[in-house]
């Protein structure tokens, strides 16, 4: 072998020897994201989707040290789309873990799916009860409210702190009005209150003035359970029929939601409302995002983006207790439902054994503050679980919350 061969070998092998490793990337983690772009909710869906992208480009887009690959599908707010949508990112895109979806009727209608499939979802938005109830699924967890998680408390404060007697209600008609109705109704009777009338306008109805028309004047109040632009909508025409300030509302989770409430203006001032969240929380987390999301998308974020981005927290800190180990579902199904996230954008939460949250509940008022309405934070009711001052074991002895459980006993013609 001739010397300059002996030596160019030497060389290259010392230098390969100086040279660092090159390691292999880690895999990608595969999230995918239900939500709604078009249809009545698409205000909330589209909220959605820039709640958990701010979240996840907070982080570059890498949790637990592995990159993220983020696919989002539109399921238009109908249980069959977001059936299909659901397979497609299972199957076609093998997405690892789910965020979504938005309302209460896709999530029952993906249920038997996700449970067949084994695939872990977080819930940000969709509330349905019994997903977290008298039937659990196992691979679902929720970091935001049940339906009536929130009305509990707060039908507690309408007859306690406001001293309402005699109330109406009036909300959707579907899962998430009637759970949200029923849940109010119980704790408001229990507290000694009556509800007197219920009325229940489709979801897609294109003018409330028959049912505004119908409300009682003489009540003490009137709860409003409205998804999407909804609420929007029925706050504009109350007041075009001169209500304000003869009948008080007391709205739901999303009636008075940040990503419509500029758009309400001044018919929405004064409205008390509840929710898991308010872009008024003060702590660092949501300090942040509330700018990144008035610099970003020039609005407030509310119920539909703080939920997602509450979802990434969840997501992440779960990651982080199986150092990234997603393949291994059954480890990471167990870090996302024993775990407890400190710093998120509502507040501390931790888990139920059924996969639901416990956090606070904030009461709100509807104020302008620095020229933009806001959901100022009047009272926390803190560590609030689905079952609220009920024992669990009675209250799943009873039906899911729905139109017709609690029977409605009080009300007049």
């Amino acid at each position: 072998m001739e010397r300059r061969t002996v030596l160019k070998g030497l060389a290259g092998a010392a230098a390969a020897l100086a040279a660092p490793a090159v390691h292999a990337q880690p895999a990608p983690i595969r999230v995918g994201m239900l939500t709604v772009k078009t249809g009545p909710l698409a205000s909330g869906g589209i909220q959605m989707e820039n709640g958990l992208r701010i979240f996840l480009n907070d982080r570059g887009m890498r949790l637990a040290g592995r990159p993220v690959v983020l696919t989002v599908s539109d399921t238009g707010g109908v249980p069959a789309q977001a059936r299909t949508k659901t397979q497609e990112l299972v199957e076609r895109e093998r997405c690892q873990v789910l965020i979504g979806p938005l309302a209460a009727f896709e999530a029952l209608a993906i249920d038997d799916y996700i449970r067949q499939a084994g695939v872990p979802i977080i819930s940000s938005s969709a509330a349905a009860e019994d997903l977290t109830q008298r039937q659990p699924n196992p691979w679902f967890v929720r970091p935001v409210g049940t339906s009536a998680q929130c009305m509990h408390p707060f039908a507690e404060y309408a007859a306690k702190d406001l001293g309402y007697r005699r109330m109406s209600t009036i909300a959707d008609d579907f899962a998430y009005g009637h759970e949200q109705c029923a849940g109010f109704q119980r704790s408001f009777e229990d507290n000694g209150g009556r509800i007197v009338q219920k009325l229940w306008p489709p979801l897609a109805v294109p003018d409330y003035g028959t049912y505004i028309s119908q409300l009682k004047t003489n009540a003490d109040g009137a709860f409003i359970g409205f998804a999407g632009s909804n609420g929007f909508r029925f706050v504009r025409q109350f007041n075009e029929y001169g209500l304000k300030g003869r009948l008080p509302l007391l709205g739901g989770m999303t009636a008075v939601d940040e990503s419509i409430l500029q758009q309400m203006g001044n018919d929405a001032i004064g409205i008390v409302s509840t929710n898991w969240y308010s872009a008024e929380i003060d702590n660092p987390a949501n300090r942040r995002f509330v700018e990144q999301m008035r610099r970003e998308h020039r609005q407030d974020p509310g119920y539909y983006s703080a939920g997602a981005h509450i979802s990434g927290a969840v997501l992440e800190a779960a990651l982080e207790a199986v150092d990234g180990r997603i393949e291994d579902k059954e480890a990471f199904m167990r870090a996302l439902r024993t775990g407890r996230v400190e710093e998120t954008v509502r507040g501390p939460i931790r888990f139920d054994q059924y996969g639901q949250s416990i956090g606070n509940v904030y009461i709100r008022r509807v104020e302008r503050k620095d020229g933009r309405l806001v959901n100022s934070v009047i009272k926390v009711y803190p560590e609030v679980s689905q079952f609220w001052t009920y024992d669990p074991q009675e209250f799943l002895r009873n039906p899911v919350y729905s139109r017709n459980w609690p029977p409605a006993r009080h009300l007049e013609n």
